[in-house]
């Protein structure tokens, strides 16, 4: 329009000239002299805040539609206009966080492919494919080492790492580099309602709460577990979600999880480098735990056989009720107890009782200590009555046995403890080696003896008939047999 060229226009109608926006409007704000304005018969003026929008583009007006403006309707006006604005300001200030948010979790990403690439891990099974509520192990019916995941109507907001993938409209924004990966598994629908609380945010790291699930990416993101929590809060935490953090570097929390968060009952390991069933064993440090999820990304322990079974054993005490979104079923229980309970009693049974107490906790090596040394109601307990008679602090002996093995302060980089456990494993290799060739020795010989035992068992008996043939001299040199050992 060209009505701002009219510098003295005081009433102009528009009724019925089909204005849709109050963009067609905002030429009218130059018009300092204009006072009444009609347009009734517009779509815009079917708008919800139709007069307050008029009265922030037309600030000197007196009349709208033919009726008066009042005080109150440009006290409204000026109510919504800082409405608006703070609005503005909030949508911005949310669009710069989850900007961050995003390079944040890449970053974390970057620096675990980095520590991965220096460890030379072996590659996993699957792509990096975004691991939202759809693809989660713990949310759809996938195979996750040959076991069928099953659904649950509760899961989709606790299970997964996030309530939904935020996909920017790019595909190369949404990528790391080559290979996919998520840039920030929720919806971001979640940032705008409130719902998720930032506790720490840097370039390489993210912590954050929504609403019973605490998600941690990054190394750094461990800090948040330091802060202080309101008792309410905490208590309110029941998943915990950890990505891009190696699982060495989280087990030293677990012990604190333990006594912060007293209804945690879920635990969601994502890219954490859990390689060996040893480090499984950790997880007996928490309260309680009904479910447990380890993505088979960046968690090679999940391509072996024996993980869940394992799990079922060393936890049984937790009583767990799912591993990877798949129910434990009572047949479960004793699968695993088939194949790691002999094992268990062997290492309770045999182990001196001062190797026991070098191998268990602090909590638990007095009250061993207290048992073996006879100090209760009974007399001093044999490491097979403690097996028998009940549990150790909730587990028992031949399992608190497959213990998380502890780490040397002096290791600190990566490196080095890739050298140490490289070391160790070289040593390991050779002492199986030698008890295997021991062991092939044995059976060798075991079969030659099998094969020549009957021969030898009838020259035995034919050289003991020849020598009693004749009993007297046989009774004589008996005698003097014994005469001459004494």
């Amino acid at each position: 329009t060209e009505v701002d060229r009219l510098p003295c226009l005081q009433h102009l109608f528009l009724s019925c000239n089909n204005i849709i926006s109050f963009d067609q409007l905002a030429c009218l704000g130059e018009s300092r002299f204009l006072s009444e304005l009609t347009l009734d018969g517009n779509p815009v003026a079917l708008e919800t805040w139709y007069k307050q929008a008029v009265l922030r583009c037309v600030l000197h007006l007196r009349r709208l539609d033919m009726k008066r403006i009042t005080d109150e309707d440009r006290r409204m006006a000026g109510v919504h206009a800082r409405k608006e604005e703070e609005k503005k300001k909030e949508s911005h200030k949310q669009t710069i966080h989850k900007e961050k948010r995003r390079l944040a979790i890449r970053n974390a990403a970057q620096q675990w492919e980095g520590v991965m690439a220096t460890l030379e891990l072996p590659p996993t099974n699957g792509s990096k494919e975004d691991v939202s509520p759809e693809n989660s192990p713990a949310h759809s019916p996938a195979q996750t080492n040959g076991l069928a995941q099953e659904t649950s109507p509760e899961e989709p907001r606790r299970v997964s790492p996030g309530s939904g993938p935020e996909r920017p409209s790019g595909t190369t924004e949404s990528r790391l580099r080559t290979n996919s990966r998520p840039n920030s598994p929720r919806d971001p629908k979640l940032v705008e309602t409130g719902s998720v609380q930032s506790l720490s945010l840097s370039d390489s790291h993210l912590a954050e709460l929504d609403g019973d699930t605490l998600r941690l990416f990054g190394l750094g993101a461990l800090e948040a577990l330091e802060r202080g929590w309101g008792a309410q809060t905490a208590g309110a935490v029941t998943v915990i979600t950890f990505r891009y953090i190696n699982f060495d570097a989280i087990v030293p929390t677990l012990p604190r999880l333990r006594v912060k968060f007293p209804n945690l009952s879920h635990l969601i390991f994502l890219e954490s480098n859990i390689s060996r069933l040893p480090q499984l064993a950790a997880l007996a440090q928490v309260r309680r735990l009904d479910q447990l999820t380890i993505h088979p990304e960046g968690n090679p322990v999940v391509s072996m056989k024996l993980w869940r079974p394992f799990i079922i054993y060393r936890l049984h005490h937790f009583n767990l009720q799912r591993i990877n979104g798949q129910e434990v079923t009572m047949n479960d229980v004793i699968a695993a107890e088939r194949v790691f309970g002999t094992l268990g009693h062997i290492a309770a049974t045999e182990t001196p009782h001062c190797r026991l107490l070098l191998l268990l906790e602090e909590s638990r090596k007095r009250q061993l200590q207290f048992l073996l040394e006879g100090r209760g109601r009974r007399a001093g307990l044999s490491p097979e009555e403690l097996r028998d008679n009940g549990k150790l602090l909730g587990e028992g002996l031949s399992r608190a046995l497959f213990n998380y093995p502890s780490r040397d302060g002096s290791v600190e980089s990566p490196e080095e403890g890739s050298v140490e456990s490289s070391e160790r494993a070289a040593i390991v290799e050779q002492y199986l080696q030698e008890l295997v060739q021991r062991a092939s020795e044995t059976n060798l010989k075991g079969e030659a003896l099998h094969k020549l035992w009957p021969s030898m068992f009838a020259e035995m008996v034919r050289d003991c008939v020849l020598e009693m043939r004749d009993r007297t001299a046989f009774r004589q040199a008996s005698l003097t047999k014994l005469s001459d050992t004494k």
